[in-house]
């Protein structure tokens, strides 16, 4: 067990190893700028003050994500106490996307809850569903059922049969 705070070196690396991953993740789950600034802010702040020793570079990929997606859904539990944001100020975001990838993102982040993070897993970072099962502790049969749900899903909001 590590009893220092990790260098600014690492951290250093795991930002840039790290970043756009987990702005996507945060997009997909907030929808909202600001609140992925800040749960990338937190998410680091839990790297800096953790004392995780990390096998290799997946189980720490690995880490990152579920603290991402633990930190999201924290900050989505408390939300509706805290904020009111309108539709406007929504549709203000800035976004460097594509006509075709906002309408493909739009769709994913409608997705339920419990799909976004597999779709996103498999789509977006190219795991496999047994290795998504890993990191969602979930069973492989669960994300085979959620990642063809989701496909179904998609392809409806979509319209056909072009994204497979």
């Amino acid at each position: 067990m590590r009893g220092l705070m990790r260098t600014e070196q690492e951290v250093n690396r795991a930002i840039d190893q790290y970043a756009d991953m987990i702005r996507r993740l945060c997009m997909i789950h907030l929808k909202n700028y600001h609140d992925t600034q800040d749960i990338f802010q937190t998410v680091f702040l839990k790297y800096v003050l953790s004392s995780v020793v990390f096998e290799n570079e997946e189980h720490e990929k690995a880490w990152f994500i579920r603290v991402t997606i633990n930190a999201c859904k924290d900050l989505l539990k408390n939300f509706f106490r805290t904020h009111v944001i309108s539709i406007d100020e929504l549709t203000e975001q800035p976004c460097e996307l594509l006509p075709d990838h906002q309408e493909v993102l739009e769709a994913v982040q409608s997705l339920p809850q419990k799909y976004k993070n597999v779709v996103y897993l498999h789509f977006y970072e190219g795991y496999t569903a047994p290795e998504i099962g890993k990191i969602l502790h979930k069973n492989v049969n669960t994300i085979y059922t959620y990642l063809t749900r989701s496909k179904k899903i998609l392809r409806e909001k979509l319209g056909g049969d072009g994204y497979e």
